[in-house]
């Protein structure tokens, strides 16, 4: 009596296990119907398969297509009148085909890691295109075709082989982030000035060792990375930049800095680690803003007395020695 007891129990318990597991299931997918529900509700007109989105192309406003090693692009990619955003990131492509420019209504276009080294004279036909990755190509000039971009309000060229930039640069007067990091540049044109809707500006992993006197007209800039490089001094134009909250200058060969630096009001973090600074200007006290100052890795100490005076000059400050 007591077996078929103990019996009957397990029996129970296996059932029990079993619905259980099945209630489980059941909960599983719907909650995976669901969430692909809401993400077809959420992006709607978006795609990641070329075929399938071929089938209507006039529905595509987005196309993801990174990360599946396509080699070339077919033209009927025109058919994507209504297309405003494509994503090539991480492909093969070598060349992009001329119907790219028949893509009228788009404002992003990413081609970053591609081994592509130009670009078709069509690709300026993109009237309306506001945002441009290039980075992680091979270009070793600014191609004029980006320059005739000129609603372009965030471009990236980063991780190429670019040793200068073209006086036209200042053409793209509605910039307000540029990208440049990890390239080749030896010098900025002066015209790099032009650009005043500028908010950040990436320059980090080049070969500059000076700055034209014309980057203080970037009234609006927030942002300025200039981290690895081989800049020696800053110009005095620096303390027009009044708008700047964030800069960075590590691992450079500077060993001073200009008096004007005091004018940057709102800057919150200053990195200038890894730089032979051992005597700062007492105008470093009038930046009552800043929050972060890093002052590590000197390739001199600096002297404990100039330690002191900076934390008294900028008593709320972090300061990192």
């Amino acid at each position: 009596m007591i077996s078929n007891t103990l019996s009957i129990t397990k029996n129970q318990s296996v059932f029990l296990t079993l619905e259980h597991l099945f209630q489980s299931f059941i909960i599983f997918v719907f909650i995976c119907f669901f969430t692909e529900l809401q993400a077809e509700k959420a992006a709607p007109g978006s795609y990641s398969n070329l075929t399938t989105a071929l089938e209507n192309p006039l529905k595509v406003r987005e196309l993801n297509l990174s990360w599946q090693e396509i080699t070339s692009l077919p033209s009927e990619i025109e058919k994507f009148r209504n297309l405003k955003s494509l994503n090539l990131f991480k492909n093969n492509l070598e060349s992009l085909p001329v119907e790219i420019g028949k893509l009228k209504n788009l404002k992003s276009l990413n081609l970053g890691l591609n081994p592509l080294i130009t670009f078709p004279k069509e690709i300026e036909q993109l009237n309306d295109l506001l945002e441009l990755d290039f980075s992680g190509n091979k270009l070793e000039v600014l191609p004029n075709e980006i320059l005739q971009l000129k609603n372009l309000t965030d471009l990236s060229l980063a991780s190429n082989e670019l040793l200068t930039l073209p006086e036209e640069i200042g053409k793209l007067l509605n910039l307000q982030k540029l990208t440049l990091g990890n390239n080749e540049i030896i010098t900025l044109p002066e015209t790099i000035g032009q650009l005043h809707s500028l908010k950040e500006l990436d320059l980090n992993s080049n070969k500059l060792t000076t700055l034209p006197d014309s980057i203080g007209q970037l009234r609006n800039l927030r942002s300025l990375t200039l981290n690895d490089n081989q800049l020696t001094n800053l110009p005095n134009e620096f303390g027009q930049l009044k708008d700047l909250q964030e800069l960075q200058l590590i691992g450079n060969k500077l060993e001073a800095l200009p008096k004007e630096i005091g004018q940057l009001k709102n800057l919150k973090s200053l990195s200038l680690g890894g730089n032979g600074i051992t005597k700062f200007p007492e105008e470093i006290g009038q930046l009552q803003n800043l929050k972060l100052l890093f002052l590590d890795n000197q390739s001199i100490p600096i002297p404990s007395l100039e330690k002191e005076k900076i934390r008294k000059l900028l008593p709320k400050c972090k300061i990192y020695f």
